[in-house]
C-alpha cells in the first residue's frame, strides 16, 4: 500500500475515539478533546522533526520509534505550554494519551 493511500486512512476523530476508548478506567472524564488533540499534534510535531513525515523517503523503509524519547519530547513540549494549556499534564496521562495513539497507528499499519 502506498504512503499517500496510508495517510488518506488516518482519521482524526477515529484517532480521538479510539484513544478514549482505550484510556484507563481512571482517567476516563479527565481530558477535553482539545487536551487529546493537543498532545497527539505533538506526536507528529516528533515525528516531523525527526523526518518520519518526510515524504521523499523510500515507503519501504522501516520507521523506528523511540518511545522514551517520544514520550520525553511530549512532556517537555506539553510543560513548555502549560500556562496556555492551563494545566499540566503527568507523566501517565501523556504515556496513555501516546500508547491510544500508537495503538490506533498501528491498526492502520501506519508504520509497517
Amino acid at each position: 500500500m502506498s504512503q499517500e493511500k496510508k495517510v488518506l486512512e488516518y482519521d482524526e476523530d477515529d484517532s480521538l475515539r479510539f484513544i478514549r476508548e482505550n484510556l484507563p478506567e481512571e482517567m476516563l472524564d479527565e481530558f477535553s478533546d482539545d487536551e487529546i488533540n493537543y498532545i497527539v499534534d505533538l506526536v507528529y510535531d516528533f515525528y516531523e522533526e525527526k523526518g518520519f513525515l518526510d515524504e521523499n523517503e523510500d515507503d519501504d523503509s522501516e520507521i523506528e520509534i523511540n518511545e522514551d524519547e517520544l514520550l520525553e519530547y511530549i512532556g517537555r513540549n506539553a510543560r513548555k505550554n502549560r500556562e496556555i494549556l492551563g494545566r499540566d499534564y503527568t507523566d501517565e496521562q501523556i504515556e496513555a494519551i501516546v500508547a491510544g495513539e500508537l495503538s490506533y497507528c498501528d491498526t492502520l499499519n501506519l508504520f509497517d
